[in-house]
């Protein structure tokens, strides 16, 4: 009975160890796979993430050196000025000369210059031949040139002209030297002697043409 029980007692310390020994390998085993698996997933996390690097802080700037002390300037002192000394100096004395002229003294009287003469004029020339009208001058001016305001006003009287003649033989210068009373008719007298009136010019005694003048009196009278 003896033997029997410590056999019986050696098979199951033999059976429990034989269990503890397999259950630590699978228990390492489990282990050990388990670990790998999350060890290789964990690689996989680390190579597929990119590590950013910050950006260096920027470089710091020393503060500007403060300004030197500035030299405290002392006002200048108050100098008091001196006394005024009053002295009893003389007024000066002024002597007056007087410039006596000499005995036998005579002014030279000056000369004014002479005045220049004026230009002398050319002489006129002289008519050797008188302008003559071209044609009946009194057809020059006739009761067509009566102005319709005189003939409405009833206006009458006597206009005298005079005028120039050019080398042309044109009348120029037409001048009312006596009026008529009426501006109109005066304007009129005028107006009809220079459209109509031509004359052969006159001529000197070279016989170049030349200017010459002329005069008229003109009778104004409402026809009938």
């Amino acid at each position: 009975m003896a033997y029997a029980d410590r056999n019986t007692g050696s098979s199951r310390l033999v059976a429990i160890v034989t269990v503890t020994i397999i259950m630590a390998v699978l228990g390492y085993a489990f282990i050990t796979g388990l670990a790998y698996k999350y060890v290789k997933k964990a690689q996989a996390d680390l190579e597929a993430f990119d590590i950013i690097e910050p950006p260096p802080p920027p470089e710091e700037v020393p503060p500007p050196p403060p300004p030197p002390d500035q030299p405290v300037t002392q006002p200048p002192p108050v100098v008091t000025p001196p006394p005024i000394v009053r002295s009893n100096t003389p007024p000066p004395v002024v002597i007056q000369s007087v410039t006596t002229p000499p005995a036998n003294y005579a002014p030279i009287p000056t000369t004014a210059p002479p005045v220049p003469a004026a230009p002398v004029a050319p002489p006129a020339p002289v008519v050797s031949k008188a302008a003559g009208p071209k044609g009946n001058p009194a057809e020059w001016v006739t009761t067509d040139d009566y102005p319709s305001r005189s003939l409405s006003a009833g206006e009458e009287g006597t206009t005298a002209v005079s005028w120039d003649i050019n080398e042309q033989g044109r009348i120029e210068n037409c001048r009312v030297t006596a009026s008529s009373g009426s501006q109109a008719l005066d304007r009129a007298a005028c107006a009809a002697l220079t459209r109509r009136g031509r004359y052969t010019p006159a001529k000197d005694q070279n016989g170049n043409p030349i200017r010459s003048s002329s005069s008229r009196r003109i009778v104004w009278k409402i026809p009938q």
